[in-house]
């Protein structure tokens, strides 16, 4: 299992949400970079960086943080992007930069063909995001809710070559609740493609349920508002993990 620290950009700064919305953003560090070099030399493998006002403005906006934050970490250290990646030129882009992994998810659900297509041009690179809001998927940075459910969702891409799921439960997100594995876990049971959870990881009560071995299937879990406050021991959890390979 691999836990993904997550950075959130909003305005330069690394951030949290509450429930997905921009207007209550918790800043955390004015510096993305340093924070992303902490997780570096706390030993995650992974960064999971989202660009808050890219998901809304449906383009990168917070470009000179993520370019920091590679500067910062990288190769030590990998990093998945998210977050207003809209079109071939700006998938392409990224992974030129050093971006190991693309997410893609309100272009999922508009045009699953360019999905299909950067997947097949990058093999292993190409993750898909799929956020849902009561089953149901949310675009835009959340703010349009499809009547699609996740499920149907990610059975569209079982056969195109993405690297990953990353399945967010909004009604969690931010407000440590714990993952919701029972949609977690459904959704990795009804395809063939790694899934990620994400959304609500609130402990090391989570990390041990991951560890189950009904969970082991998934690919592994994004932590964020748990970390910055505290709530889950970085050192412990990671240690967990590797005991448990």
């Amino acid at each position: 299992m691999i836990l993904y620290p997550a950075i959130d950009l909003k305005d330069g700064e690394a951030v949290r949400l509450k429930l997905g919305d921009m207007d209550e953003a918790t800043v955390y560090n004015k510096d993305p970079a340093a924070q992303a070099a902490a997780f570096r030399d706390l030993g995650f493998p992974w960064l999971h960086v989202v660009d808050l006002n890219g998901a809304f403005a449906g383009a990168s906006i917070n470009g000179a943080a993520v370019e920091a934050i590679l500067a910062r970490v990288t190769p030590a250290m990998k990093v998945q992007l998210g977050g207003g990646i809209r079109d071939r030129a700006a998938i392409e882009g990224w992974l030129a930069k050093g971006i190991a992994r693309v997410i893609l998810g309100t272009v999922a659900l508009r045009d699953p063909a360019l999905v299909r297509e950067a997947a097949a041009a990058h093999p292993g690179r190409i993750v898909v995001g799929i956020d849902a809001r009561g089953g149901k998927v949310a675009v835009e940075g959340w703010a349009e809710t499809a009547e699609l459910s996740a499920v149907d969702l990610a059975r569209k891409f079982e056969d195109a070559g993405v690297a990953a799921i990353v399945y967010t439960d909004i009604d969690r997100d931010g407000i440590l609740k714990g993952l919701n594995m029972e949609a977690t876990l459904d959704l990795a049971r009804a395809v063939s493609i790694p899934v990620i959870a994400s959304g609500g990881l609130a402990s090391m009560d989570d990390i041990d349920r991951m560890l189950e071995p009904d969970a082991r299937i998934l690919d592994g879990a994004i932590t964020g508002r748990a970390l910055y406050d505290g709530r889950l021991d970085p050192s412990e959890a990671l240690a967990r993990i590797a005991a448990a390979a």
